[in-house]
This record gives structure tokens, C-alpha cells and sequence, in this order.
């Protein structure tokens, strides 16, 4: 650490607890191209185009102790400018601070930027910050973070959803069904929520006799029903003894969601659309589904995902995050109740290392923190970067 450095910090106060000091802080805007455009029921409702790359926003913090932590957050379609923008705004709210003290960082940087909200963006944008320093905290005590957090297994049950959108004929989906299989998948979900719910009913009733009658088997209308679709056909759905059925109306529509939930047997799984405890909260209290599928990058980060965890596990929901399973794994892991893990291989070129699939479970790696790091692709696909204090 520099002289300027020291002189710069030299004016805050510490507590004979205090052990680090932030010292700089990278944002970095970086694009994750598909392979093919995505498309589920949002696009063939009209309501957005194709998915074709992923923006993600990497957060890399730096201490005076010489510790570093790594998180990110991400956005698809639209967002990501405007996610990095307001990241910008907020990181030097960063510097100086004890980077343990996680919990009052986050509520610090979530006032920076209260007049915006409290969800969404500006939750979203502190996400990054808030994963970097839970990875830095269970890397300076070297341990996985789901060891850090207190691990209740070592595994969780992966299913895949990457190989079963709508845009994918139904012969793909299905060769993309043995191929997970083969890798070591846990459970297969595809995209269902056409206009026409026959053509929906054809794929479920291929797709479940090509896994057989047990296999775990879930479906995902992308909150593309309405509740009469949504009640007639998740009757119809019974018969498939699916996993769950999830997202099937709006993600904001608790009372559909609850009404659906207390109606089928068919389990209801939904939340990732949901970007602050709050939100989460009112659907828990609700009862509003059997699933909840809180996502850490979108609800503001690790420390909200964790107050989320609670309140579900107190009211006895099972846990499912979306998306991110690199951040996911470590919190499923650490979840009382045995939960399902999603699998995306989309984020693997970003990172140097992979994650351990094997008998229908993702494997909590050994390293420590989040146990990744970003790859020589994922620098080359960064558009936008910036820097607070020294040596981020």
C-alpha cells in the first residue's frame, strides 16, 4: 500500500475490532454472447425479443490487507447500462470501510441511492459489491462460502433449463434431455406457455415419457397465463407429477399465485423476477407458492438472499434459486430444507474454473469464497471498466 494510500485512510476512525480497510474498488460492464437466440413464452406473447447476450457487471474489491473478493450481478436485454451507471455512482461509498462490516455496507449503499427505490436497479446495482464481499470474507477465513454461512450438505439437487427452450424444437429438446442426462442432470424443466396450450400439452406429454414416470420433471410458463389458463391447465398438468410449475401468472400477482397454490397439487414455484426482500416477503406471508426462487444478483446480493432464507425456511417453503448457480450453490447449500439447484452453463466461458455435476448433484467445491475467477474470455468481452481508490 502507498503513502497516499495511508494518508488517505489515515483520518478514519477504528475500533480495536476493526481488522481491514477497502482500499480500491473495480466495476467492470461486460457482454456474455449466446450461442443462439433464447426465446420462451415473453417473446412469443410479444412482450420482448429474442435473448442474445447477457450483460454482467463485475465488482472486484481490494484491501489494504491485500484481500480481494470478486461478485457480480447481470442483466438480460435491457438494464445493463444503466446498471453500471448507478454502480459507479455508489462505489466510492466503498472505500474505507471495514469490508466485514457487510450488513451496514449494504444498508449504506442502498441509501446512496433511496430516492431511485429500494428494488430493482438500484438493488440490482449493489448486488456486485455486496457477493465481493461475502467471497472476501470467506476467502480471508479460508473457507467455501457455504462453509462460512454453515453448510447443511456438501452437494444439492441440480436440474437443467438451458436445453428446453421454446425456441428449440422438440426433437433438440429432447436430445438436449440425454445429453444432461449423460453429464449427470437431477431434473429437466422446459419452457411451456404458448398461445395455443395444445402444442404445450404435446412436448410436456413427449418430454415426460422420453424421461420416464419418476424422473424430477418441471415446466415454466414465464408468468405468460392468466389465472383461468393457468387454473384449467395446471389441472390438465396434474396428470405429469411435476416437480412444480412456475412463474405461471405475473410475478407480482401474490393473491393468483396464492390461489393457485392452495388449488393444485401440482407444487407453484416462483420469486425471480422479485429484486428486494420486501418483495419476497409479501409473497412468503402470502403463501403464495410451494417454491421460492429468490435470485441473489437481482435482489441486491448475498445479504438480502440471506434474510430471504429465513423467513422462507420459518414459514416452510423449499428453496429453488434462479439462475447464477456459480452464487446459488454456496446458499442452497446452506438452506435447512433440502433445495433444487438451477443448472446454466451459459456463464462457464467466464470463469477459469467449473463446477462438479455428478449422480444428479452440483458439488460444493473446495476453494475458497465463491472458488472462481474471472477468465482472459470474460476481460476480452468487458466494453466499459472503472476504478476507485488504489490498487483495485
Amino acid at each position: 500500500m502507498n503513502t497516499s494510500s495511508t494518508q488517505t485512510l489515515a483520518h478514519l476512525s477504528r475500533g480495536a475490532a476493526s481488522t481491514d480497510r477497502i482500499t480500491g474498488v473495480k466495476v467492470s460492464l461486460t457482454y456474455l454472447p449466446l450461442a443462439a437466440p433464447i426465446s420462451d413464452a415473453k417473446v412469443l406473447t410479444g412482450r420482448q425479443k429474442p435473448l442474445t447476450e447477457i450483460a454482467f457487471i463485475f465488482a472486484e474489491i481490494s484491501t489494504e490487507s491485500g484481500h480481494r473478493g470478486i461478485g457480480f450481478g447481470y442483466s438480460k436485454r435491457a438494464g445493463g447500462p444503466g446498471m453500471f451507471a448507478h454502480a459507479n455512482e455508489i462505489a466510492p461509498e466503498l472505500i474505507g470501510e471495514d469490508p466485514n462490516d457487510i450488513a451496514r455496507i449494504w444498508n449504506k449503499l442502498c441509501w446512496a441511492g433511496a430516492s431511485m427505490g429500494r428494488s430493482g436497479l438500484t438493488t440490482q446495482a449493489i448486488a456486485p459489491f455486496d457477493i465481493a464481499l461475502w467471497d472476501l470474507k470467506a476467502k480471508r477465513a479460508g473457507l467455501p462460502l457455504a462453509k462460512l454461512l454453515g453448510a447443511h450438505r456438501d452437494s444439492v439437487r441440480c436440474y437443467n433449463t438451458s436445453g428446453g427452450y421454446l425456441s428449440m424444437p422438440l426433437d433438440r429438446v429432447l436430445e438436449n434431455i440425454d445429453a444432461s442426462r449423460e453429464r449427470g442432470i437431477g431434473g429437466i424443466k422446459i419452457k411451456v406457455g404458448q398461445p395455443d396450450t395444445a402444442v404445450d400439452l404435446q412436448r410436456v406429454t413427449a418430454v415426460r415419457k422420453h424421461l420416464g414416470d419418476s424422473f424430477p420433471f418441471m415446466v415454466d410458463a414465464n408468468q405468460q397465463w392468466d389465472r383461468a389458463t393457468a387454473q384449467r391447465f395446471g389441472r390438465v398438468l396434474e396428470q405429469f407429477d411435476l416437480t412444480w410449475i412456475e412463474e405461471p401468472l405475473d410475478a407480482y400477482d401474490v393473491e393468483g399465485h396464492a390461489a393457485l397454490t392452495a388449488s393444485l397439487d401440482t407444487p407453484i414455484a416462483t420469486g425471480e423476477m422479485l429484486t428486494s426482500f420486501g418483495e419476497h416477503a409479501q409473497l412468503i406471508t402470502a403463501h403464495a407458492s410451494d417454491f421460492i426462487q429468490p435470485d441473489a444478483p437481482r435482489v441486491g446480493g448475498i445479504t438480502p438472499f440471506l434474510q430471504i432464507m429465513s423467513l422462507a425456511d420459518f414459514k416452510g417453503f423449499s428453496l429453488a434459486p434462479h439462475f447464477a448457480m456459480e452464487i446459488h450453490l454456496h446458499l442452497a447449500a446452506a438452506y435447512p430444507r433440502e433445495p433444487w439447484l438451477e443448472h446454466f452453463e451459459w456463464l462457464e466461458p467466464m470463469f477459469n474454473e467449473r463446477l462438479e455435476l455428478r449422480d444428479g448433484r452440483m458439488h460444493v467445491p473446495n476453494r475458497p469464497g465463491l472458488g472462481f475467477s474471472l477468465s482472459d474470455q470474460a476481460r476480452a468481452w468487458t466494453t466499459e471498466s472503472a476504478s476507485f481508490g488504489t490498487g483495485a
